[in-house]
């Protein structure tokens, strides 16, 4: 059998070479292992592991698709993203964005697959934030593929593929191997060298990737995998992290003090640090549901405990905007208004209009980022902070937009 399906994994790249250089240049870097100890086929995010009389039961192409998910599940990192998320949902979430690429691209799936192509065009993070907010009726999966450590009887195993027995800068594999160390069911115990090794390996492959797609003149991967790469290639952190660059001035950022007061410590009265103003938006807009907005309060509370000295002037908008409000920790955001269409042009304007042209202020709009934007770009600088499933980030047309994530 061992001589079958090696055979069997060769055919199989050979076919994704023709079909995706793409796809098939990331193959090259796995390594496939055998193993009795899985019905079917999975990756620790390194290794591809699969249950031979599986593969051979597969006709053809549906093994194309097989081998395909579990690559792209390594390479996409979905195993090291998942962070502390619940693993069992970021596996559902991971396989459904997975799943709907590979059959864009043509593959095929063996029956039951699990599908949903209402959000297969979505980055995984943004599913599962999707899928947890009904968590108690997500779809179940038999056979989770995203693993903790190799199964116990493919330490030693020498794989198929490219990379023998080795992997980046020679690393040994094996049982003994300290990388090898497993993460806990949570995902936090996954060591940093592991990691970083792991995300260094990955990224070389899609670069080589990319290399090779453009010159066959097939560079536009489509089928959803530029919405993943976006949140492969950008830091997933707390979001109000961004924010703190905007909130935050440095020893060196003065208004205009005069020097000759230096020596007697009054500049430090000119430290902008205290005087900026925050023009923070909710979307009230009818695409907004309870769950969201719900969401969209806690992050506002968030922002008043995390940043207590700021002035923070809170808008509600739809179509129309309505207020300000002016709110603190011990203040509650009013009911909220809205309901209507969705334009961001009266919101700027009314913060035009209200912005005295010194003050130093930032502009902060939670939204799904679905709606009228105006013609020029605000004079403050502008947070988007969009929600799962929102607007693709690289489509706002000015500031700088970051996903509603939980890490």
């Amino acid at each position: 059998m061992t001589e079958e399906i090696q055979k069997s994994i060769s055919a199989s790249l050979l076919r994704l070479q023709t079909k995706s250089p793409f796809f098939a240049t990331l193959a090259m870097f796995a390594r496939f292992v055998p193993t009795e100890k899985l019905a079917t086929a999975a990756t620790d995010g390194k290794d591809i592991f699969y249950n031979a009389e599986f593969l051979l039961s597969l006709p053809a192409k549906q093994l194309d698709g097989v081998l395909l998910h579990e690559v792209l599940h390594a390479a996409l990192l979905h195993v090291p993203r998942r962070g502390v998320r619940d693993a069992q949902l970021w596996n559902i979430a991971a396989d459904i964005v997975i799943n709907g690429m590979i059959t864009a691209h043509g593959f095929e799936l063996p029956e039951g697959t699990l599908r949903d192509a209402n959000l297969e065009h979505l980055s995984v993070e943004e599913v599962y934030e999707i899928l947890l907010q009904d968590a108690d009726n997500a779809p179940q999966l038999t056979n989770p593929d995203l693993l903790d450590s190799p199964p116990e009887d493919a330490g030693g195993s020498q794989g198929e593929g490219n990379q023998g027995d080795t992997h980046e800068g020679g690393e040994k594999e094996g049982k003994g191997d300290s990388s090898s160390t497993p993460t806990n069911q949570s995902g936090d115990s996954m060591s940093q060298a592991k990691k970083a090794a792991m995300e260094a390996h990955w990224r070389n492959a899609m670069q080589q990737a990319a290399t090779v797609a453009r010159t066959a003149n097939k560079g536009n991967f489509g089928g959803g995998i530029e919405r993943e790469l976006e949140s492969l290639n950008s830091a997933q952190i707390d979001w109000r992290s961004y924010l703190w660059r905007y909130l935050v001035q440095t020893p060196t950022d003065f208004s205009g003090f005069d020097r000759r007061f230096i020596g007697r410590r009054m500049y430090l009265e000119s430290l902008q640090g205290e005087s900026i103003r925050v023009y923070l938006a909710l979307d009230t807009s009818g695409s907004i549901d309870t769950k969201l907005l719900g969401l969209f309060f806690s992050e506002v509370q968030g922002i008043l405990s995390s940043y207590p000295h700021i002035k923070c002037e809170f808008y509600y908008v739809d179509a129309e905007v309505y207020g300000p409000y002016e709110i603190n920790t011990d203040s509650m955001p009013p009911k909220p208004q809205g309901g209507g269409g969705t334009s961001f042009v009266p919101f700027f304007d009314k913060v035009a209009k209200r912005w005295d042209g010194q003050t130093q202020g930032v502009c902060v709009y939670l939204t799904d980022g679905y709606g009228t934007f105006p013609d020029t770009a605000p004079e403050l600088p502008v947070l988007w902070v969009v929600t799962p499933g929102g607007l693709a980030l690289e489509e706002f047309p000015f500031g700088e937009a970051v996903r509603l994530l939980s890490v």
